[in-house]
């Protein structure tokens, strides 16, 4: 089973193509970087609402990735684009 993290998210109109942008070089970070990162898919959803899925091997890899933070460029310019966080989960795959 692979963990599963769904993290939702705001972002001001004015700053999409900054996030968009941002996307190739955070995830050139993660497979860099985060070991047990596996793939991740950006959604939008209405409301200038994004949904991001991000697959992990294991929970630890995603607690690991976790305490990284935005340790690095790519992953600080996709943060910085963001403008709320509404909600953030994690699960396993079946």
């Amino acid at each position: 089973m692979a963990t599963v993290e769904l993290t939702r998210f705001r972002v001001d109109p004015a700053r999409e193509a900054d996030l968009l942008r941002a996307r190739p070089a955070m995830l050139a970070d993660f497979r860099a970087d985060r070991a047990g990162f596996l793939d991740a898919h950006l959604v939008r959803l209405p409301g200038h609402e994004w949904l991001d899925f991000v697959l992990w091997e294991s929970p630890e890899a995603f607690a690991a990735s976790r305490a990284k933070g935005a340790n690095r460029p790519g992953i600080a310019a996709f943060f910085a684009a963001i403008g709320e966080l509404v909600s953030s989960e994690e699960g396993v795959t079946e």
